[in-house]
């Protein structure tokens, strides 16, 4: 394994400590970036981008009332990744998997995925700390 796959490696190491709840600034980062321009800084589907698009944003604060109180991690994860189930001709939604995939495709296949993952992991983590 090469340094660069070590460093990697090490950083995600760190990841866990986000989903505890001790620390959400890297997804809320993650968040204002690539999510608020259509679901709002609050996260009430409120963005400046919204009200052009031609369907309605969804509030992201109330996932986990939806949900029986009980937030729905793996699928929200799964719906920001946007690279698993059938999708016929795509959804409203980017496909964030590939996005943050190709932003760190110069560190080769398998880096730039645990990358990929990695920022989804704490984007996913802030928008459960998140819920009303």
């Amino acid at each position: 394994m090469s340094m660069k796959h070590w460093a990697v490696a090490a950083m995600f190491a760190t990841l866990p400590l986000a989903a505890t709840g001790q620390d959400t600034t890297a997804g809320q980062e993650e968040y204002m970036v690539a999510c608020a321009i259509c679901h709002g800084e609050s996260g009430k589907g409120d963005g400046p981008f919204a009200s052009v698009l031609n369907l309605s944003v969804p509030g992201l604060t109330g996932l986990a009332a939806a949900n029986d109180g009980v937030f729905p991690y793996l699928e929200t994860f799964m719906v920001i990744d946007g690279r698993t189930g059938v999708r016929g001709h795509g959804g409203p939604m980017p496909i964030w998997g590939d996005r943050f995939t190709a932003t760190a495709s110069d560190l080769g296949p398998i880096s730039a995925e645990i990358i990929a993952r990695g920022r989804i992991a704490v984007l996913t983590d802030y928008i459960e700390s998140i819920q009303d």
